[in-house]
């Protein structure tokens, strides 16, 4: 008994990690078109497709993981894990040094760090609690779900992130890889999250509340005020209300 119970958590943990592997290799899906058509695309497509990633995270986290977090574990559990998932992303925004291209510098100065790498540990905060949703789910229902969430919302955000990096003057290769590192960023954070759970599976219910909290902070901290800056306001809200709606009808189908 306790053999066959080892095989389905290995089992649930490599799904979780082959998931999140899939999910994060779709940032690369869109921004491929890119490197034919990057002269076309300007702010008003960063912005919805920006907005779009935001709906279809704000759905995932309200259906796939909330949901699931407060059936396993009750209010309290998940109450516990949403909060710590939002204020330590919060510590990490605020004393780590990133930069934003249109918000700027944001955490500690450091000034031997290149811009580029600012960057990075800005995209590296916003999508390892997206990675980590996606390990966690393996052990879940709702695996397929997320995944096929977070991958959907990664091509917007994968392109919008590549045309954003070759509008700074980043050249085609170095935009291409640094998207490409958002994606690896988020099978780490799938090894990570799918490994918790299979030290313990009592934390299933705090961690994916984690993730919820996480990445509903991300997207009003961080993406929508992105989308916000360039008077793109109501394109981008119009495209997160695509996104959320996109999710909504897939979580009934995927049922």
């Amino acid at each position: 008994m306790k053999s066959n119970k080892g095989v389905r958590e290995i089992s649930d943990f490599a799904r979780g990690v082959i998931l999140s592997s899939l999910a994060g290799i779709t940032t690369v899906v869109g921004a491929v078109p890119l490197l034919l058509f990057h002269k076309h695309f300007g702010e008003k497509l960063i912005d919805a497709l920006l907005g779009m990633a935001a709906g279809i995270m704000l759905a995932a986290s309200a259906f796939s993981l909330t949901g699931p977090a407060l059936e396993i574990g009750g209010g309290m559990r998940f109450s516990f894990g949403f909060i710590l998932g939002a204020v330590l992303v919060d510590l990490f925004d605020k004393f780590s040094p990133h930069e934003h291209f249109l918000k700027g510098h944001e955490g500690a100065e450091l000034r031997r760090l290149g811009k580029i790498w600012l960057f990075v540990i800005a995209i590296t905060i916003h999508n390892f609690p997206e990675g980590m949703a996606v390990g966690i789910s393996g052990y879940t229902p709702e695996a397929i779900d997320v995944a096929i969430a977070i991958g959907a919302q990664n091509i917007p955000e994968g392109a919008a992130t590549m045309v954003a990096l070759m509008n700074a003057g980043y050249s085609v290769r170095t935009s291409l890889l640094v998207t490409l590192l958002t994606g690896i960023v988020e099978i780490i954070g799938g090894i990570f999250g799918a490994g918790l759970i299979l030290i313990s599976k009592k934390l299933l219910p705090y961690v994916l509340a984690f993730a919820a909290g996480a990445m509903v902070f991300v997207v009003s901290d961080e993406v929508i005020p992105e989308t916000h800056l360039r008077g793109n306001e109501r394109l981008s809200t119009y495209f997160l209300i695509f996104g959320f709606l996109i999710m909504s009808v897939l979580d009934v189908l995927l049922e």
